[in-house]
């Protein structure tokens, strides 16, 4: 039996039974005794503490055409069931305050809102749009409305409407939802890219960083188009950019930024350009990668030495599995033998660690994820730090 359940309804009826009573009788007594409980209201009790959940809904539905009073207790019996899981209770709940003339207009809104949730619950987007935008009209209930409406259509992936709804929210509640607007900018010069609208999804990147001139995605688009478009050097500007725009992204970009000033042939820029961002920023993505070109350009033991030094500052999985790689080709016997089960070791570490982590809600992913699928913001998910990450 689930006892926090029957706790939370029993409490939530008696505490509409109070209200109702109180409501009646503020003129009579300072608070109704037990005997003044309307018999209707003990049945259903009973019912919800036999877990006879269809009974109880059937009592208190019929209560309604007796008494309207009892509308605050059946709207938080339809909130316990949506929460249970069980929408088509709720919906049914909620289905029948509706269809009752004499319910208040106000009254009638919540009902609304509260059907919509259940809809949306259900997977029923289309039924829930309709009813959120029936109260995106009114007074009371715009607000909610509409984050309901920007709920659905982020869902759905209309990003032109979730546009539109999110400048109407700014509007009405001043939240800045810039960040977000922007992000529905990038998803709509994806969607352009995929069906070959390359001019459209670059007007679509420009909106973005007009509206968000921090935008990182919206960077990363640009310097892709530029890239296509044999624009290498304008490509590195723009991606140097987000050294400014969030340095905690730089761990997203630098693959690409050496890749740029290899096509340049500019690879002692590149190692000054990194050895900057080490410096300033620490990460170890940027450090391999300058690792790498030190190897190149100055031989495997100086890449060793600088990596060994570097660990000894900042302790990294990452780096002991990059130093490990190279120490193996050097050694011989048992000690071959006991580098390569520590270099197992170092690797199964690092495949079952997480290397992104939503900063809001703590979702763990191995890919980066502009909406966290969790708890659904923007741009809250970032690389991993620490000794197993950056």
């Amino acid at each position: 039996m689930d006892w926090t359940w029957i706790l939370i309804g029993s409490l939530a009826i008696l505490t509409g039974c109070w209200w109702s009573l109180s409501r009646r009788h503020a003129d009579q007594q300072a608070r109704p005794s037990l005997r003044n409980i309307p018999p209707e209201y003990l049945k259903g009790l009973n019912y919800v503490l036999n877990e006879q959940q269809d009974k109880a809904i059937e009592v208190f539905i019929k209560m309604l055409e007796v008494d309207s009073d009892t509308v605050e207790t059946h709207l938080a019996l339809g909130h316990l069931f949506r929460r249970r899981g069980e929408t088509d209770r709720a919906i049914r709940i909620h289905q029948n305050l509706i269809a009752r003339p004499s319910l208040p207009e106000d009254e009638r809104f919540l009902a609304l809102l509260e059907l919509g949730m259940d809809y949306m619950s259900s997977g029923l987007l289309d039924r829930a749009e309709s009813l959120f935008k029936e109260l995106a009209g009114t007074r009371t209930y715009a607000v909610q409305a509409n984050h309901k409406l920007l709920e659905i259509y982020q869902q759905e992936r209309e990003w032109d409407k979730a546009i539109d709804i999110a400048q109407k929210l700014q509007t009405l509640n001043g939240h800045n939802l810039d960040p977000e607007i922007a992000q529905f900018y990038c998803e709509l010069a994806e969607q352009n890219l995929t069906a070959g609208s390359k001019t459209v999804a670059q007007q679509h990147v420009r909106r973005a960083l007009t509206i968000d001139p921090d935008c990182i995605r919206a960077s990363l688009l640009e310097a892709e188009n530029a890239r296509l478009e044999g624009k290498i050097g304008l490509a590195l500007k723009i991606l140097q950019r987000v050294e400014k725009q969030d340095p905690d992204y730089l761990p997203e970009v630098v693959a690409v930024i050496v890749a740029c000033y290899r096509e340049l042939g500019q690879v002692d820029d590149c190692m000054h350009y990194l050895q900057h961002i080490v410096s300033k920023y620490g990460g170890m993505t940027p450090l391999l990668y300058l690792t790498r070109l030190i190897e190149e350009t100055r031989g495997e033991k100086a890449a060793i030495a600088f990596i060994s030094q570097e660990l000894k500052r900042r302790p990294s999985v990452r780096g002991v599995d990059k130093l490990i790689e190279y120490v193996l080709g050097m050694a011989e016997g048992e000690i071959r033998d006991n580098l390569q089960t520590i270099k197992e070791m170092t690797a199964k570490l690092l495949s079952s660690s997480p290397v992104y982590k939503c900063k809001h809600c703590g979702f763990d992913a191995k890919q980066l994820h502009w909406h966290c699928p969790s708890c659904k913001q923007w741009s809250s998910i970032k690389p991993v730090l620490g000794v197993v990450g950056e």
